[in-house]
């Protein structure tokens, strides 16, 4: 019998791992709850209407229908015994000979859980499903009550204002379509309300938002921000959230809508497996994504606490190695390198040499035609930045059916200032159960 490979996660790190492992001489099982690939970078453009989900996803199945040692299982782990060599799921057991954790991040709350139901965050499609009903429901709710003065200016101004709680990618690139929504693409489509008037206020607990790029992109970021309307604090925190918005440094802020992006946490792989973890959760592992006292358990990408060399794109090692980033290259080449692992060991041949990560830089999109781009070679920003960012990102999305639909997308988007998405969508919860206490 094939030895058998259980890859937890259809993320990047996952995906690429299974891909990797076309030609290997295994049985591969791909476990999630999830029946598709999700391009998580640009969920925020289905949140807020400019695509829509199936433009960002890919049903699993259908990635792996010509990939015959890849059979795909829906469930949810709820255990796994080292031991035994078996992951414990809700429906079952699956064995294995060699484990491939990949099962990512959510968002850290702090010890305070109950925040989800009033501050959303942007994990999966039915997310952002709810965030694009809670964004549009905000400016309809405003305009029922100025149309038929239910309410005074103060709960009006409530409804339209928006906090994003956290200063990195996903609330820079939030704040910044908000911004756009409000002031370009519905101006025209409310009589009794002007949408212009929305405040957008980003909270960011360091110093800078984008605080993994450098200070001087850093500040080109947040003064475009600013002259789209946002107003950018720093070194602010948020203390506490409820239905009427949040508390920053002991202030109450009135706000209709609050999303969360300020910070995160490992999945719970770590207890599954009762292994030494960091503080955010993630796994300990060896140079080779191993287990110390499981080399046939490997963790990869978020799940990961990984230190190792860094090379840039010319091939040039930099002088430390660097905790691996929670982006998506690193996933990538993790889930590569330890497929080459797996296949060596199943053929005989010598472990490989130890995981060395290739440093492709960074991108943050800051608006419809403004990004900062690091390439680590070079720092640069606006639109040159911005046709980066974009011909990476539909470089990597799955399909070419997807590639076409969104560059079609974002065309028209650009040449008449539209968003395509804007009906209100009827589920009232998502997979994390966020209600809006507002519906």
């Amino acid at each position: 019998m094939l030895p058998r490979v259980v890859i937890v996660g259809g993320g990047f790190g996952g995906l690429s791992a299974a891909r990797a492992l076309r030609s290997a001489q295994v049985n591969v099982t791909l476990i999630d709850r999830r029946n598709y690939h999700l391009f998580r970078p640009m969920l925020y453009q289905v949140a807020t209407g400019l695509l829509s989900g199936d433009e960002i996803s890919s049903p699993l199945r259908s990635i792996f229908s010509r990939q015959k040692n890849v059979h795909i299982l829906f469930d949810e782990v709820t255990d796994i015994n080292s031991d035994e060599r078996a992951v414990h799921l809700r429906r079952g057991d699956v064995p294995y000979d060699y484990l491939i954790l990949a099962t990512g991040i959510q968002y850290n709350y702090f010890g305070h859980d109950e925040w989800r139901n009033f501050a959303a965050g942007l994990e999966s499609l039915d997310d952002a499903d709810i965030i694009r009903g809670k964004i549009l429901r905000a400016f309809e709710r405003a305009e029922e009550m100025a149309s038929m003065e239910r309410a005074g200016g103060e709960e009006i101004r409530r409804q339209l204002t928006f906090v994003l709680v956290g200063g990195g990618t996903v609330g820079v690139e939030m704040a910044s379509t908000l911004a756009e929504m409000s002031r370009i693409e519905l101006i025209h489509d409310f009589r009794h309300i002007d949408p212009a008037s929305a405040r957008i206020l980003l909270y960011e607990g360091g110093p800078r938002i984008l605080p993994t790029y450098s200070e001087a992109l850093s500040t080109k970021a947040q003064r475009h921000l600013e002259s789209l309307g946002v107003a950018v604090l720093t070194s602010t925190r948020v203390t506490s959230v409820d239905p009427d918005g949040v508390v920053v440094d002991g202030q109450k802020v009135l706000a209709g809508t609050v999303l969360w992006g300020a910070g995160v946490i490992a999945s719970p792989a770590g207890r599954w497996l009762r292994a030494e973890t960091d503080n955010s959760g993630k796994i300990m592992v060896e140079p080779d994504m191993s287990l110390r006292d499981h080399p046939e358990v490997f963790a990869i990408g978020d799940t990961a606490h990984l230190v190792a060399p860094v090379r840039n794109m010319f091939g040039i090692s930099s002088r430390t190695p660097m905790l691996m980033p929670g982006v998506a290259q690193p996933a990538i080449q993790e889930g590569r390198y330890v497929a080459d692992v797996i296949r060596r060991r199943v053929a005989g041949h010598a472990q490989p040499k130890p995981f060395w990560y290739w440093d492709k830089g960074e991108l943050a999109i800051v608006g419809r035609a403004y990004a900062v781009a690091d390439l680590r070679f070079a720092q640069f920003a606006g639109f040159l930045a911005w046709l980066v960012w974009a011909g990476v990102h539909i470089y990597f999305l799955i399909g070419f059916a997807n590639r076409l639909f969104v560059s079609l997308q974002w065309g028209l988007a650009f040449l008449t200032k539209r968003r395509r998405v804007r009906i209100l969508p009827e589920e009232r919860a998502s997979a994390n159960n966020l209600i809006d206490p507002a519906a």
